[in-house]
């Protein structure tokens, strides 16, 4: 072959091998491009995905459920806004959590866990829906002076005993009432020694003292046994419902109305106290879930109650009525005036140091749990002003037995005005707790909206 002949089969070769690198290139830019694409889609629907669930590889324990925890998990038409789960501390579980209804999404089910504990269903409606005429109806707020005045009213007329909430409020205001009695029996011939009796304060207030506490006792075993229910039940609590209306151009109305039918709470007297399994049926309780049990398994204490912030409060209660019932039995006649003071020290002042710090603890617990942040107070809440009173209460019994370590007159005084104040704190949260207990349907206006 020529050198002509060559440089003009080099140039072919050249132009072919060319020709065949632009097509590849062609080719990986092509599919370099449907990759992208791809990869673009798979972002768009991992984000349509984050609106329906969170991102579990990122979440905090207190912004997500446990599936197998999550409230209202079995139907009832909700949809839960997992952008709206939330708590006041990191590493424990949810609080408090917000649902959307299909056929009424200007109403909200806000769940919170204490609310889930008391079997209260709470709903938050729109501003408009407050006032509006719509076909939508919808339930009027409960924060109104009639309707306080109401369940005030109930608060005299109904007893449901069934219902372990009002159990826990109802026994508590009966052991405040028993220490304002032990107080009065302390304090009063302090300020006015002419009316003190004989003996009064060993046998009126020692009694009292003993009394008190145990009742108080019972009052916090059944506070924890209340804990250890909460979430089983998972239950909206309210019907959806299409009702005739002459007024409207359609003939129909979306109601939303309370429905024991649809509640598995404890208070439900339907579904009474006690150990029965239910199927599964319209009021969305799964298949053979035990609705009510005394205190939880070793599994179930480990991995969940441990870090539920109304269990770990209903427990520092319970502890610190345990240390404190001590001090009640050390308190009764022919056991206090026969001790020492060393013996008076450790089995009288010291149990109620010890008890008054669980209290004290519990009530602080009880109303960071109703916060949206540890730090911030929640005063619009019921349950808020209930961990609050006990928290003062907790003070004034932990106040008593520092001033009763100094026998002087100055201390013995505070101490007793201590456990009078501390007494009537009680006794104000109690009789909160008694009104939440009765109030099932509460419903607020969102303001978030």
């Amino acid at each position: 072959m020529t050198q002509a002949g060559s440089i003009y089969a080099s140039e072919h070769g050249f132009k072919v091998a060319f020709c065949r690198f632009s097509r590849e290139i062609q080719k990986a830019l092509i599919n370099a491009n449907d990759t992208a694409t791809l990869m673009r889609t798979e972002d768009d629907q991992a984000d349509m995905t984050s609106h329906d669930g969170p991102d579990t590889r990122k979440t905090r324990r207190n912004n997500a459920f446990h599936p197998a925890r999550e409230p209202v998990r079995y139907g009832d038409g909700l949809r839960l806004e997992h952008d709206r789960v939330t708590g006041p501390i990191p590493f424990l579980n949810p609080t408090r959590a917000h649902y959307r209804h299909d056929q009424r999404p200007d109403v909200r089910y806000k769940w919170t866990s204490r609310n889930d504990r008391k079997g209260r269903h709470a709903v938050d409606i729109e501003p408009k829906q407050a006032t509006a005429s719509t076909k939508h109806d919808t339930p009027r707020p409960t924060t109104s002076l009639r309707s306080v005045a109401r369940n005030i009213w109930r608060m005299f007329t109904y007893f449901p005993i069934w219902d372990v909430s009002f159990d826990v409020a109802f026994v508590f205001t009966i052991g405040s009432v028993i220490w304002i009695f032990n107080a009065f029996f302390v304090y009063l011939p302090l300020v006015r020694p002419g009316s003190e009796f004989a003996n009064e304060e060993l046998y009126g207030g020692g009694i009292t003292a003993f009394v008190g506490v145990t009742v108080f006792e019972v009052g916090s075993f059944l506070l924890v046994a209340e804990a250890v229910n909460e979430g089983r039940s998972g239950c909206f609590g309210w019907a959806v419902e299409q009702v005739l209306s002459h007024e409207e151009e359609g003939g129909e109305r979306v109601a939303l109305r309370p429905s024991k039918s649809h509640c598995t709470h404890h208070h439900n007297k339907q579904m009474s106290v006690d150990t029965r399994q239910f199927t599964q049926s319209k009021s969305g309780l799964a298949p053979q879930e035990r609705l009510w049990i005394w205190w939880p398994s070793n599994e179930e204490l480990r991995t969940h109650y441990i870090r539920n912030l109304g269990f770990i409060a209903s427990f520092s209660q319970l502890l610190g009525a345990t240390i404190f019932w001590v001090a009640g039995l050390t308190a009764l006649p022919g056991i206090y005036n026969r001790m020492s003071q060393t013996l008076t020290i450790i089995f009288y002042w010291t149990p109620q140091v010890l008890g008054g710090l669980g209290f004290v603890i519990s009530g602080a617990l009880f109303m960071i749990e109703t916060q949206s942040k540890w730090w911030k107070p929640a005063p619009r809440t019921l349950g808020w002003w209930v961990g609050a009173w006990n928290l003062v209460g907790g003070v004034g019994f932990t106040l008593c037995p520092a001033f009763g370590y100094d026998s002087r007159s100055w201390a013995q005084y505070q101490a007793s005005l201590s456990t009078f104040w501390g007494s009537w704190a009680f006794m104000i949260g109690s009789t909160l707790q008694w009104y939440e207990s009765l109030e099932k349907y509460p419903v607020a206006v969102d303001s978030t909206t």
